[in-house]
């Protein structure tokens, strides 16, 4: 399905008056993401109606603390928005609480931390090297410098994860918390299953549903809200709100979860942005975003067959969401250079962790050209473009030129010098 797109945009005009210089720079960028193929898993477009609200008044307000209770006065009319916000999260996911003031995905996680954890708590993510987030313990990260992480993994030659091993695992150390959750994980993750574990052993169950989220709302992938004590969420990706994150959880955990929000990891909340994302909400309620949702699945699923008939190994043999992870090598090339490749051609992707420590491969996603309105017959095209850059043969300035000419077909926004 194709976004909705209201021509002309004033605040385009007046920032071409006022600052030339960052106009062409939006400009530019607009143009950038308008003539490549954005296949990049965590990044989709927006509709008008959600840069609207980013770029309304409510960016004005300060508004520390929560609705009826706020720090600074003229809270009024944001706390009508946030309340908007809250409840239309608690409807879409079936949650009992929902706190939508996380600046991102990685704030609503250690949030989730704050709230159930203590320095020194031993806790069962999955290995960084195996698609864990920066988050679940990575040394560079406070997650992995207060908490004592120990990775579970996936299966080497299937690429599931390993649920026998999380058990083990969980057995060995009795963790705290267990985290489920991945940033290249193409299939669905067993919640009632993990569940399972952390109640054998005592520990609370954090569903890291970054990716999946916008799925989750279209119908198109379980969801992790009924097995988790909190579900973290961003509110971009597939769900195509602003950038930002959410906790989801049930009545016991919610005036902790709150607290660990603000004030413990957070100051003021960005109220455009809950406005925002209250507008998203809204849209991934409407029958239109359940089409969406499975159609980019069935996108990601072609997809990922016409790279396979490509000769690219195809990690866990498909995909069950928008994700797919792919190994290059057997084009001859690592995922580093594919990368480098792609990006020449006009593809714009990230590369991924490949089981067994061998490097690193492609992480691609269907949702922004989705979005677009590009369906199944462009995949099957996409395929063989994205094959064809990465062998790197024949003439590359016609690859670039074919991929130019498939994003034209398929505007972002139409009819805007840029939206807002």
């Amino acid at each position: 399905m194709t976004v909705v797109h209201e021509p002309g945009a004033p605040g385009a005009d007046v920032l071409r008056r006022q600052d030339p210089e960052l106009a062409e720079v939006l400009l530019a960028e607009l143009a950038r993401q308008s003539t490549t193929l954005q296949l990049n898993a965590a990044e989709n477009f927006t509709s008008p109606a959600v840069l609207a609200a980013l770029g309304s008044p409510l960016a004005n307000k300060y508004a520390e603390g929560y609705p009826g209770a706020r720090y600074h006065g003229g809270c009024e009319l944001v706390d009508v928005a946030e309340r908007i916000a809250v409840d239309r999260a608690r409807t879409l996911f079936g949650a009992v609480h929902a706190n939508v003031q996380p600046h991102s995905g990685s704030a609503a996680v250690l949030a989730a931390y704050a709230a159930l954890l203590r320095p020194g708590d031993p806790v069962l993510a999955l290995d960084l090297a195996h698609g864990g987030h920066l988050t679940h313990g990575s040394p560079a990260h406070l997650s992995g410098r207060w908490f004592a992480f120990t990775g579970y993994g996936v299966d080497p030659d299937s690429g599931l994860v390993d649920y026998v091993g999380v058990r083990e695992l969980a057995r060995a150390r009795r963790p705290r918390a267990i985290v489920c959750g991945s940033i290249c994980y193409p299939r669905h993750l067993d919640y009632a299953l993990f569940r399972e574990i952390a109640d054998e052993v005592g520990a609370r169950l954090i569903v890291d549903a970054a990716h999946p989220a916008g799925l989750v709302a279209g119908g198109a992938a379980p969801n992790p809200v009924p097995y988790a004590d909190v579900v973290c969420a961003t509110t971009h990706k597939v769900l195509r709100g602003p950038r930002g994150g959410m906790v989801l959880c049930g009545a016991e955990l919610a005036e902790r979860v709150d607290r660990a929000v603000f004030p413990c990891t957070q100051g003021g909340a960005q109220m455009h942005t809950i406005a925002a994302k209250a507008v998203a909400f809204g849209e991934a309620a409407a029958p239109a975003f359940t089409t969406y949702a499975h159609q980019v699945v069935a996108n990601a699923r072609v997809l990922a067959a016409g790279l396979a008939a490509e000769g690219m190994t195809v990690l866990t043999g498909g995909t069950d969401t928008h994700l797919i992870a792919v190994d290059p090598a057997p084009l001859g090339v690592d995922g580093r250079t594919a990368r480098s490749r792609l990006a020449a051609a006009g593809m714009v992707l990230d590369c991924c962790p490949l089981p067994r420590g061998n490097g690193r491969g492609l992480r691609l996603g269907t949702a922004a050209v989705t979005t677009q309105g590009m369906g199944e017959r462009e995949m099957a095209r996409i395929a063989g473009l994205l094959a064809g850059a990465v062998r790197g043969r024949g003439d590359g300035a016609r690859t670039r030129q074919d991929v130019r000419e498939l994003a034209a077909a398929f505007p972002p926004y139409p009819g805007c010098p840029y939206p807002g």
